[in-house]
This record gives structure tokens, sequence and C-alpha cells, in this order.
């Protein structure tokens, strides 16, 4: 067995979310949780399948995110995985419980703006993430400062009042 890490090729300016599933149904399921959760989104998913044609699955409403998505499947090539990536202006926070909702979601392993890496392990019989190293690791603690500029992030973002 080989373990590696596939850096993620995530178009600038998005969000990705990268989690595990167990059925192709999800494709559709994803794809329906974007259109009801944030009308008129921007996303791009694929889906890896694992059994009988082994095919990428893909769906979207931007032809370029979708080609992101499929990009991100084929880069990582782990069965049973899936990568919705998320234009401007669309973020995690507004699906993701949908999406661990998902009765064919088994995990999600990341949701992130960050660079992204997959830890990858890979046997004769294929590949599977093991996990994620999203960002970078940490440099400091925040000061009083970044904490008022943390606050007031979120408040610009129309997270907090």
């Amino acid at each position: 067995m080989e373990i590696d890490s596939v850096q993620l090729p995530v178009p600038a300016d998005c969000n990705v979310i990268v989690g595990q599933s167990h059925f192709i149904k999800t494709v559709e399921d994803i794809a329906e949780i974007m259109a009801g959760s944030v009308p008129g989104a921007k996303f791009g998913l694929a889906f890896n399948e694992a059994s009988g044609p082994c095919l990428v699955r893909t769906a979207g409403s931007e032809p370029a995110l979708e080609a992101a998505a499929r990009d991100c499947a084929l880069a990582v090539g782990a069965g049973h995985s899936f990568y919705l990536v998320l234009g401007p202006g669309s973020y995690p926070i507004n699906v993701l419980d949908r999406i661990k909702a998902c009765p064919e979601v088994c995990r999600v392993f990341a949701a992130t703006a960050n660079p992204l890496q997959i830890i990858r392990a890979r046997s004769a019989q294929g590949a599977g993430i093991l996990g994620v190293i999203d960002g970078s690791s940490p440099e400091g603690v925040e000061t009083e400062a970044d904490k008022a500029d943390r606050k007031a992030m979120l408040r610009r973002f129309g997270y907090k009042a």
C-alpha cells in the first residue's frame, strides 16, 4: 500500500466540499440540495463511482466549475468520494448541514476555501481518502486586535448582526 498527498486543483475564489458517499444517487441529490438551498448558486459536482463502469459522474450549474470538480475527482481517484466546487459568493455554511443530512453521504472531510491536500491511500484495489490538510498550520495566538478583526469580518459577510 502507498500513502501520498494530492493537492486539489480548486479555482481561486472558490470553496470546495469533499466527502464520501455510498451511492450514485449522490450526484442528483447534492445537485438538488444546491438548487434548493441557494437558488442561482454557481457550482460543479463530481462523484467517483466505485463499481460497475467506475465513472466520474458530474452535475452542476456552471460548466467551468463542473470541470474543476471533475479534475479534483480525477486527481484523487478515490472511489465513492465527491467534490463540490462552489463558485464565488457561495459558501459551505449555506449548504453543509443539508449535505451532511443527505442519506447517501457517509462523511465530510473538508469544507474550505483554503488550499487543500487530500491524504490518500492506494492499493491494488483502488484509492481511498484517509484525511485532509486544510490550509496552513497556526503561526500564533490571536490578539485583542485579531479578535476584533475576526468579529468585524463575520459582520461584514452578514453572518452576525
